[in-house]
């Protein structure tokens, strides 16, 4: 789905930011340039963002535990 769409960034485009070191809005703006013009996706692309972190974390949580 698209998460910005002045951009054409999708949820998988800001998925693989995250999955290649992006921890930040910040970092994800300068990276695909979410939230850099109307701003409407702010929202979406953060939680986007947090629920892939959170995903990421529970992976290693679960690889460590093994």
């Amino acid at each position: 789905m698209y998460v910005c769409v002045c951009h054409a960034v999708t949820d998988s485009q800001v998925r693989q930011a995250v999955h290649n070191g992006v921890t930040l809005m910040r970092e994800l703006r300068e990276e695909l340039n979410v939230a850099s013009s109307c701003g409407r996706c702010a929202c979406c692309a953060r939680d986007v963002l947090r629920a892939t972190l959170k995903e990421i974390g529970e992976r290693e949580d679960f690889a460590q535990a093994a």
